[in-house]
């Protein structure tokens, strides 16, 4: 067996336990098929992984991961070769981001529901008084939530707008939309009608900010090399 970086064995683990539960659910995950699949030793996977609650969270992190890196990847395809300023940029921007997820969830819808089920399996568990395999859900949302609030603070800094509400407030809730538009998705398959829903929450999104008329802040990206828009 080849000895490879534990990092880069932890992700090889990680991405058999994906292709399991892909084909198989949830519920068939083992550490024994996980060693199956990735070629190793049980004892491979138990060095990684103590048990398979924490391996249920690195996947569902890893699956959360994949959509930001996405959103990121598209947001930043647009920001570059123009200047998106106001609500009008907001709106641009925001659309940009969340479209941008659009491609990589319906190429994987498999892992899309996984994400689902990570998150029922956790929560069935937690009620049957399991508090360490219930925490795999916290631990998914307290991800997702760090990755939209970076998100949407960087499209209100780039478009020089300031959110009328709190921001965690409103990454909660666009995450619960989304998290419903895409388990539709799951059911009917009609992507127009999605991607149309998609655009309405930009929409609403944008409401939740007003254009930021601080002369102080002008000055500041302007002086500042590291900022955005300190180069222009």
């Amino acid at each position: 067996m080849q000895r490879l970086p534990a990092d880069v064995r932890r992700g090889q683990l990680i991405e058999a336990a994906l292709a399991v539960t892909a084909q198989q659910g949830v519920a068939a995950l083992t550490i024994r098929n996980v060693a199956e699949a990735a070629g190793v030793s049980l004892g491979v996977v138990h060095y990684h992984f103590e048990h398979k609650e924490e391996l249920l969270t690195e996947m569902g992190q890893c699956l959360i991961l994949e959509i930001s890196e996405a959103m990121r990847l598209a947001f930043s395809q647009l920001v570059g070769p123009l200047e998106l300023r106001g609500i009008a940029g907001l709106r641009e921007l925001l659309g940009a981001g969340i479209r941008g997820l659009w491609p990589i969830i319906e190429a994987s819808p498999d892992h899309q529901l996984l994400t689902y089920e990570i998150t029922a399996q956790a929560l069935r568990q937690r009620g049957a008084g399991n508090d360490s395999a219930g925490a795999i859900a916290a631990h998914q949302y307290r991800t997702m939530d760090t990755q939209a609030v970076a998100f949407l603070d960087l499209c209100a800094q780039r478009a020089g707008v300031t959110w009328s509400t709190p921001v965690d407030q409103i990454a909660r809730f666009a995450l619960a939309a989304l998290d419903g538009l895409v388990l539709r998705w799951l059911v009917d398959r009609d992507s127009d009608a999605t991607l149309t829903a998609l655009d309405d929450l930009v929409q609403i999104i944008a409401t939740k900010a007003r254009q930021d008329c601080s002369p102080d802040h002008h000055l500041e990206t302007a002086s500042d090399p590291s900022s955005p828009d300190g180069n222009r």
